[in-house]
This record gives C-alpha cells, sequence and structure tokens, in this order.
C-alpha cells in the first residue's frame, strides 16, 4: 500500500474520532439536563401534593421544572420564594 494512502486512513480515523468526541459531550450535558429537569418536576410535584393541604401550589411548567433541575434545591428555595413574594 502506498504511505500516503495510510496516511489518510489514519487522518480520518482521528478526524472521526475527534468529530466523535465534540458531538458526545453535548449529548451528555442535553441528557443531564433532561433528566434534572424531570427530577425538578417531581420535586415540584411532590411539594405542591405536600403543600396542597394548606393552599399552597406551584405551577409546573418547563420553566420551572428547568429552574429546578438546574439549580437543584437553592431552585426550589427560589421557586418558593418567588411564589410567596409574587
Amino acid at each position: 500500500m502506498d504511505f500516503l494512502v495510510i496516511v489518510a486512513y489514519v487522518a480520518g480515523v482521528l478526524v472521526l474520532y475527534a468529530l466523535g468526541k465534540m458531538l458526545l459531550i453535548p449529548l451528555r450535558s442535553i441528557f443531564n439536563l433532561i433528566v434534572n429537569a424531570v427530577i425538578g418536576g417531581g420535586v415540584l410535584l411532590v411539594i405542591n401534593f405536600i403543600g396542597g393541604f394548606w393552599g399552597f401550589v406551584v405551577g409546573v411548567n418547563p420553566i420551572t421544572a428547568l429552574v429546578v433541575g438546574l439549580l437543584g434545591v437553592p431552585g426550589v428555595i427560589l421557586i418558593i420564594a418567588l411564589r410567596l413574594i409574587l
């Protein structure tokens, strides 16, 4: 085989590896964001269930789920504080 063909194959494999690596990191971040948003929505549903006994409910929508998913416990506290203030 010609030396240039071997170099081209190695370069192609390296480019494919680099592209795969670049695409995998954002996909992992998006997957983590979706999982956190679902967990945040679940936490908000639990808060609504428990708070329903005292007339305290927080609207569960994509924005509140993402805030809780991104920030975690501080996001829950933020949503509750905003609900109490507004």
